[in-house]
């Protein structure tokens, strides 16, 4: 699911800007969008701020009253929001702004249709690319992007999970392990131990048949009949690191 704001105080063009992005989901049934629409800054960072919104995309109109759309962006980013933003404007004198907060495209109105899906094209194969290297999980009622390679173990603790960051953090995930093993068992570097435990191979150093000792000085002890397949898939996954880059 890719969330899509598009946010300008004028209806016609938002009208026209949401007219086409149905065009181009049209064009692309295989991809699932939620476009949402704001007619000013305020009611856009509202739900940002209140509502834990965090979308994939933001097509904003420069020249709104009381907030710009420069105005706006700069606050998503001081939020830490890192969605991928596209002005749309009558001017280019606000080019050199609208990059300084990484803006990925600045489009002149009026916008031509396959201009618009040329961009969004190149947008969502970016996207489809990084959307294998992170997770996105919703941590203290957030959205938040975790990226793989932070992830060292996830303990199931309860009706709860935790899951233990590279940076010595940790964070309280209300989701099951099942749900959390689906969406990384398409990672060979996550293995399964029990279940209890997911672990980033990674973060291994070594293993025997009653534990493996992570790099952390953390060790797991290992159930029974746990050992073999994970040694297997340890070594499935080393051998072929060389072929993934």
């Amino acid at each position: 699911m890719y969330l899509i704001a598009v946010c300008d105080d004028d209806e016609i063009e938002l009208n026209k800007t949401e007219s086409y992005l149905s065009g181009w989901q049209e064009e692309h049934p295989e991809l699932q969008l939620q476009i949402d629409r704001f007619t000013s800054a305020e009611e856009l960072l509202y739900m940002l701020k209140e509502e834990a919104y965090y979308p994939d995309l933001l097509l904003l109109d420069i020249y709104m009253p009381e907030k710009s759309g420069i105005e706006l962006a700069r606050e998503l980013r001081g939020m830490g929001n890192e969605g991928k933003i596209i002005f749309l404007t009558t001017s280019k004198d606000h080019a050199l702004e609208a990059f300084s907060v990484n803006a990925v495209q600045y489009l002149l109105k009026p916008v031509k249709e396959q201009e618009l899906f040329r961009v969004l094209d190149r947008l969502i194969a970016d996207e489809e690319v990084k959307k294998k290297d992170y997770l996105l999980l919703r941590i203290e009622g957030k959205i938040c992007r975790v990226l793989l390679n932070n992830i060292i173990y996830c303990e199931a603790q309860g009706k709860n999970q935790k899951l233990y960051l590279e940076d010595n953090t940790h964070q309280k995930l209300r989701m099951s392990m099942t749900e959390i093993y689906g969406m990384l068992s398409g990672r060979q570097e996550f293995a399964k131990v029990g279940v209890s435990y997911i672990v980033n191979l990674n973060h291994v150093d070594s293993m025997n048949a009653q534990e493996i000792c992570l790099d952390t000085g953390r060790s797991i002890y290992l159930p029974r009949g746990a050992y073999q397949p994970l040694r297997e898939q340890y070594f499935r996954y080393y051998c072929g690191e060389g072929e993934r880059g």
